[in-house]
C-alpha cells in the first residue's frame, strides 16, 4: 500500500466556488444599485401594536403630529384600515435641508385582526400622538366557560 502524505495530495478545487463568488458579487451590486435608485424597502406607517384580553382587541398606532381630523378609520370584516395624511411643516421662506427623514403625504395601513370583532362597539381616541382603537370581540370569539354535568 502506498502512503501519501497530506501535503503531497493533489489539490481538488470545487468548480462551483467561482460561480458562488460571482453570484455574491452580483447580489452585492444589485443591493447597491437599489439603494442608489431609491428602491429601498418601503417604510410601514404608522407603526402599530396589537394586543388583546378576554373581551377586547387593542390597536395602538403612533401618529405624531396628526390631529384626529387628519385620520380616517374603517372596519370591514376582520380588517381595520387606518388612513390619513401628514402634511409638511410650513417653513417661513427658503429653507435648505441638511437631512430630511420625516416623511409626509397620504398613508394607508390595513391590519388583519386576529379575531372577529363587534363593529358596533368600536371606539377610537388620539392622545399625544398615539391613536388607540378599542375593538370589542364578537360574542362568538369570546371564551366561554362550559360546565361539565356530573
Amino acid at each position: 500500500m502506498t502512503v501519501v502524505r497530506f501535503g503531497d495530495r493533489p489539490f481538488y478545487r470545487n468548480p462551483w466556488v467561482e460561480f458562488e463568488r460571482m453570484q455574491e458579487e452580483m447580489e452585492r451590486l444589485a443591493r447597491g444599485l437599489a439603494g442608489g435608485l431609491g428602491l429601498e424597502r418601503p417604510t410601514v406607517y404608522p407603526p402599530v401594536n396589537i394586543s388583546e384580553d378576554a373581551d377586547h382587541v387593542y390597536v395602538e398606532a403612533e401618529v405624531p403630529g396628526l390631529a384626529p381630523t387628519d385620520l380616517e378609520i374603517a372596519l370591514e370584516g376582520d380588517t381595520l384600515t387606518i388612513k390619513g395624511e401628514r402634511r409638511p411643516t410650513e417653513s417661513g421662506g427658503q429653507v435648505s435641508y441638511h437631512r430630511r427623514e420625516v416623511e409626509y403625504g397620504r398613508f394607508s395601513r390595513a391590519i388583519d385582526l386576529p379575531v372577529r370583532v363587534d363593529a358596533n362597539g368600536v371606539t377610537a381616541k388620539c392622545t399625544d400622538g398615539v391613536l388607540t382603537v378599542v375593538l370589542p370581540k364578537a360574542a362568538s370569539a369570546r371564551p366561554r366557560q362550559i360546565t361539565v354535568a356530573g
